[in-house]
């Protein structure tokens, strides 16, 4: 039960910071935005690990729970930059819809690192990727506060999308094994350090990290789902890493609805049929893996 419920809260931060992320990247750059979500992160994410969260006690470190949450938060920051850009040039939903099969992906990856798949998630996943072809190949009709956007533009924010999908699976599978080990804190904070030195401080020393006021709201709400999102996953994936990550990544139709009511956003068709069938197949793979 604690992997579905821990799953289902996962979404919803993650909604929430997918929607606002959207904004703050069209604001204030994609580069900015995420630099500034870092910074924000690290500050709060730093304080709660050192002083709140003590390490497990034992006569060493738990080097490999490290080593996996150090990959987990270099894949995390590629994959925001990745988002971040997709979402200046793309619908909120398509992305989001590509973006949730991280989840899937973790889930394979799991099976690649020796894991039994579950019966019945083959055809699951089948249906995940039909759907998001239909989503992410359909572009060209997509109208998003009245401005159409362009075939082109949205093949290169779905593209963009895929390969961020790939870096949130990867942080998805290395956080969960981290998490059986680490505080949820501790999960998050190597990956917050190495955005802060890799893209957050460089911006910031040569003079490129631009967060007009208007966009600072969008960033600190984006921070706050990211972190309680990872955290609720990390929560979760102590138990079961499938389910929780399966169930978190259902924030796409959430994410999807609340951009057609917040943002005015209008999808063709076919791409709506791709979102549906991403979402029945992720609801088949929460329910087998449950």
């Amino acid at each position: 039960m604690l992997p579905i419920v821990e799953g289902m809260i996962t979404a919803l931060f993650f909604a929430a910071a997918t929607l606002s992320s959207a904004r703050a990247s069209r604001l204030a750059g994609a580069a900015s935005a995420a630099g500034g979500v870092l910074i924000f992160e690290a500050l709060i994410v730093a304080p709660i690990a050192v002083i709140g969260s003590p390490l497990p006690a034992g006569p060493a470190l738990p080097v490999e729970a490290f080593a996996f949450a150090s990959i987990g938060g270099v894949a995390n920051v590629v994959g925001l930059l990745l988002i971040y850009a997709a979402f200046r040039i793309g619908a909120v939903g398509i992305i989001s819809t590509v973006a949730s099969t991280e989840g899937a992906i973790a889930a394979a990856i799991s099976v690649l690192a020796g894991q039994t798949l579950v019966p019945g998630s083959g055809p699951a996943l089948a249906v995940v990727a039909i759907g998001v072809v239909l989503a992410a190949m359909s572009g060209g009709q997509e109208i998003e506060e009245g401005v159409a956007i362009s075939r082109g533009q949205s093949l290169r924010a779905a593209g963009l999308a895929a390969l961020a999908a790939f870096m949130f699976g990867l942080t998805f599978f290395t956080t969960g094994h981290a998490s059986a080990i680490l505080p949820p804190a501790w999960t998050l904070l190597p990956g917050r350090l190495f955005g802060v030195v890799a893209v957050g401080l460089p911006l910031l020393v040569t003079g490129r990290l631009h967060i007009p006021r208007t966009a600072l709201p969008f960033v600190v709400l984006t921070g706050f789902g990211e972190i309680a999102g990872y955290s609720a996953f990390s929560i979760g994936a102590r138990e079961d890493i499938a389910p929780t990550a399966v169930l978190g990544s259902m924030f796409a139709p959430i994410a999807a609805i609340a951009a057609f009511v917040l943002f005015r956003e209008r999808l063709a068709p076919r791409q709506i049929v791709g979102i549906a069938l991403v979402v029945a197949g992720i609801a088949i793979l929460g329910a087998i893996t449950a």
